[in-house]
């Protein structure tokens, strides 16, 4: 399904896409999600839009039942990629948990700065993407989930996702389709005035 209009307080937020988690074996080619993610950074940037770029640094310590995750965590696993283009007036945030959301103040900076609507982009489908989409609607955010600039471990898990979970709780399309509805926002902040 199309995405059919994007507010004008949108914010992007991109999950995980760090050294660390980039390098894992992945469903679909991680260039390519990196590619698009890294293309609607610029593209919100010009925009005067807020980007979130979010890395994980551990994992709640709740028992379950598929035991602990163990990582292996060699030095710099937590570092942004570089095709991301960090910018100073970015949003960074690190997270111990799934959802970009939880024990972060996400939410709070997210509504000082007025924002109604996110886009989320990044890996996994099913685990940092989704939770994190699932929190950001349930907080009253719109939510616009572009299925290519993300992906996960199986095509089944992405999938299931993509197909199941993500038409109940947002609105799902593709990378063009959100930078198509980006171009008919005005530009805001700083970038306003630029040539």
């Amino acid at each position: 399904m199309p995405v059919t209009t994007l507010d004008e307080a949108t914010a992007l937020v991109v999950i995980d896409l760090q050294k660390g988690v980039v390098t894992m074996p992945l469903a679909h080619p991680v260039e390519d999600v990196v590619a698009r993610s890294a293309k609607l950074a610029r593209a919100f940037r010009d925009r005067g839009l807020p980007v979130v770029l979010v890395n994980v640094a551990g994992t709640p310590q709740g028992r379950t039942d598929a035991g602990p995750v163990v990582l292996d965590r060699p030095e710099g696993w937590t570092e942004l990629i570089p095709e991301l283009e960090q910018q100073p007036g970015d949003i960074l945030v690190t997270k111990h948990a799934r959802s970009a959301f939880t024990g972060t103040g996400l939410d709070g900076t997210l509504r000082e700065r007025g924002v109604t609507q996110v886009v989320v982009t990044g890996i996994a489908t099913s685990g940092g993407v989704e939770s994190t989409a699932r929190a950001a609607h349930e907080l009253g955010f719109h939510v616009t989930l572009p299925a290519d600039a993300m992906t996960d471990r199986s095509p089944e898990r992405h999938d299931h996702s993509v197909l199941q979970v993500f038409p109940r709780i947002a609105e799902t399309g593709t990378t063009q389709d959100v930078l198509d509805a980006l171009a008919s926002l005005p530009v805001s902040g700083p970038a306003a005035g630029r040539p």
